[in-house]
């Protein structure tokens, strides 16, 4: 056992000392030590309950045989963080997170790890260790909450952000605002949409790296503790079996995951993750590969916000494992990929049928005959942009317009509930990249208030920073090179016209090549934002969007 290296032997009297000293027994200290992870805190809905997750994973470990040991890890809500200068942490506590379990596994020398995220940035830096550490882990997550309801109409967390553009606007009052603000999120659990939590859950699960359903199962129900008691006996084996995370993570798992996403139209917050968790199991994953796999795959499961269902509908629907099943039909999932079940991706997914057509439907008969996700390219993206092409209205997949530039969200979102936006317009918000925000924030606040005030058919958004994955509309971000490393978007003036091609994949500005070197011949970067403290460390290490967002 690996943690035999410090507990075992006369050289290991020391260590056995101290774990004497928790009330260890002599026989908890022989079998494996099981680290388990758990981000639980008493801010974020989707933590919330994690202790009951946590508890049920040591249950299942002590079953097997080990012996398990809780450490901590810390989350930030998005939602809670949005619109303000606390959405610059959530993504660059993602590399916290990742180091953070790193320094503990190693410093205390775990046999396996079971990880317990449920929340956006927190799965992937999960991930990231898993990968970096390649010890035997596997992740069980917290599980999404109930959808909401108020007059006979379902609610999620983006129908607040909506009301409140719409309320900004005349269309409601503060009173209705409030209603739906009551009946939104009826309980805890990651918001009930496909947005970034429950994508990058889900698409755990699709990797290999996940139980099935554990994207799916709600947060208050028994499957989701009998899942987490399912994840301690699994870690056990793995273990035993010498199974290891870079076994599962393979080129080929993450084709899946990849596949899956655009099956189901993701959040475009899984283009910046999967490269980073690929980057952290030695894998390069280029944004190409999004391209290439969504031009194959049809888009099967519509769910908000680019539809109307959620994940309690997807859950009954057959979960993951279904749509993995459907898409197998067409060759699409590569099914002896090894996962921490002990079988191959196929062998989880084959008895998995669709139960209902309605919510998923028929890989013959798809929502659209490619996938959800979009990569754009030209001479404003050259390195890449990312629109969640399912949630644009169809009038906006192609659009030209005038630029309408701002250096921050917050000057943009003035603006927009200003009533300074005009149909037609393409807003700019640049120097909100990694390394400009620093931290790349998501623009929920700018895109859901245009929505709220019924123009997300009229108005598109360009950003080096990145949407929530509750967004909707011709949102346009992750555009490389960010304005911060001289890209293009740092040196677009008012009015100068903006190409939007989404079927055709591109994202161009209307310039000569001697008029944007000019520009650039007089531009000179702004100050960095942050010049102390971690966010400063941040964006000097910090790397491009396409890449992942990783550190140097």
């Amino acid at each position: 056992m690996r943690s035999d290296k410090i507990k075992a032997g006369p050289g290991g009297a020391h260590v056995r000392a101290l774990l004497y000293g928790m009330g260890f027994i002599k026989e908890e200290i022989e079998r494996p030590l099981i680290g388990v992870v758990n981000s639980q805190n008493e801010i974020v809905p989707g933590h919330r309950l994690l202790d009951r997750v946590a508890e049920a994973v040591k249950h299942g470990v002590l079953l097997a045989g080990g012996s398990p040991v809780e450490f901590p890890s810390i989350g930030i809500c998005d939602g809670i963080a949005m619109g303000h200068d606390g959405m610059k942490y959530p993504l660059a506590s993602r590399e916290l997170i990742c180091d953070s379990i790193e320094a503990m596994a190693v410093g205390h020398q775990f046999d396996g790890l079971v990880l317990i995220p449920n929340c956006d940035k927190i799965v992937p830096g999960m991930l990231m260790a898993a990968a970096r550490l390649n010890i035997p882990a596997v992740v069980v997550s917290g599980g999404p909450m109930r959808t909401g309801f108020l007059d006979g109409r379902t609610l999620d967390f983006n129908s607040v952000m909506e009301k409140i553009g719409q309320c900004k606007n005349g269309g409601c009052s503060e009173e209705e605002l409030e209603r739906v603000a009551e009946q939104a999120c009826p309980g805890c659990g990651s918001c009930s949409g496909l947005f970034t939590a429950n994508s990058m859950n889900c698409l755990t699960e699709a990797l290999g790296m996940g139980l099935p359903f554990n994207g799916t199962a709600l947060c208050d129900s028994g499957e989701r503790i009998r899942i987490a008691k399912a994840a301690g006996l699994k870690i056990m084996q793995l273990v035993k079996d010498g199974i290891r995370p870079r076994d599962i993570m393979t080129e080929k798992a993450f084709e899946n995951a990849i596949t899956v996403d655009m099956a189901m139209a993701g959040s475009t917050n899984t283009v910046l993750h999967l490269p980073a968790i690929a980057h952290e199991a030695g894998l390069r994953l280029e944004l190409a590969t999004f391209d290439r796999i969504s031009e194959k795959t049809p888009y099967i499961a519509k769910l908000s916000p680019s539809g109307h269902h959620h994940l309690e509908d997807l859950h009954r629907a057959g979960g993951i494992p279904a749509i993995m099943n459907e898409l197998s039909k067409k060759g699409l999932i590569n099914e002896g990929c090894m996962t921490v079940t002990g079988l191959t991706a196929g062998e989880n997914t084959a008895d998995t049928p669709i139960r209902d057509n309605s919510i998923i439907l028929p890989a013959d008969s798809p929502y659209r005959n490619r996938g959800g996700l979009a990569i754009l390219r030209g001479n404003l993206a050259p390195d890449g942009a990312v629109v969640k092409e399912s949630a644009v209205a169809e009038e906006m997949l192609r659009h030209s317009g005038p630029a309408v530039v701002f250096d921050s969200e917050e000057e943009a979102s003035a603006a927009i509930w200003g009533k300074k936006i005009k149909k037609g317009d393409v807003i700019v918000i640049r120097y909100e990249g990694p390394k400009g925000g620093p931290g790349m924030r998501e623009m929920l606040s700018p895109t859901s208030s245009i929505a709220g005030m019924g123009m997300d058919k009229d108005v598109a958004l360009l950003t080096d920073g990145r949407f929530s994955g509750a967004s909707r509309g011709a949102s346009i971000g992750h555009i490389s090179p960010e304005a911060m490393d001289g890209g293009l978007i740092g040196l677009i003036r008012d009015g100068d016209i903006i190409h939007i091609d989404i079927p055709g994949r591109k994202l161009s500005a209307e310039l000569s090549d001697d008029e944007i070197a000019a520009r650039r011949s007089a531009f000179k970067p702004p100050e960095p934002k942050a010049k102390t403290g971690y966010l400063a460390r941040y964006s000097r290490l910090v790397t491009s969007a396409n890449t992942g967002a990783v550190l140097k």
